[in-house]
């Protein structure tokens, strides 16, 4: 299969972008990220085999330009700003009484399975992950959506196990607690 670097913007740009912006939460992010997954494609063009689809090749080669863009930004992020992102997430404690039982219980949202299906879902948790800190959104998805082993995670982003599973923890009850606003019953 020949590839054609000619019409990659028109055949693949918006799938691209899409996926960039799901990972990043930042449309200037995810645009520099296209750009630089084109770049990188059309300077290795000749390492194409033929082995996946032309736009299964380029997601791949942008997926490891959005993780390069994620690690940049977590380098330029500083410790104070994850604790303070941290701290606004709700604590455990917060969410439990005394007796360990839910303070609050969370809302029944019926069929998980069916949740995937839904247009308003999908609405709501792309609104919760644009409302909460940007690192958090991230994490989030590279872990959840993109299934990321927390070993590459750790690689990537240099930071450590405890952080990868205390920030996955805060950023999974900052969505239940959006998501429960947004969608619950």
């Amino acid at each position: 299969m020949a590839l054609n670097p000619e019409t990659w913007l028109a055949d693949h740009g918006n799938y691209l972008y899409r996926y960039a912006m799901t990972m990043t939460r930042d449309s200037g992010q995810a645009e520099d990220a296209v750009q630089e997954c084109l770049l990188a494609a059309l300077s290795h063009i000749d390492s194409y085999q033929g082995n996946a689809s032309e736009r299964t090749w380029l997601t791949s080669i942008l997926r490891n330009k959005v993780i390069d863009s994620i690690r940049r930004y977590s380098r330029e992020t500083s410790v104070e700003d994850i604790e303070t992102a941290v701290d606004t997430l709700p604590d455990a404690d917060d969410l439990f009484d005394r007796t360990h039982h839910w303070a609050e219980k969370p809302s029944d949202w019926g069929d998980p399975v069916a949740m995937l299906d839904n247009k308003l879902f999908w609405q709501a948790l792309h609104y919760c992950l644009d409302h909460m800190p940007k690192n958090l959104a991230q994490l989030f998805m590279l872990r959840e959506i993109n299934g990321e082993e927390t070993e590459i995670i750790c690689q990537e982003l240099n930071i450590s196990p405890t952080n990868v599973w205390t920030m996955l923890y805060r950023s999974r009850m900052g969505l239940r607690q959006c998501l429960d606003r947004k969608i619950g019953a």
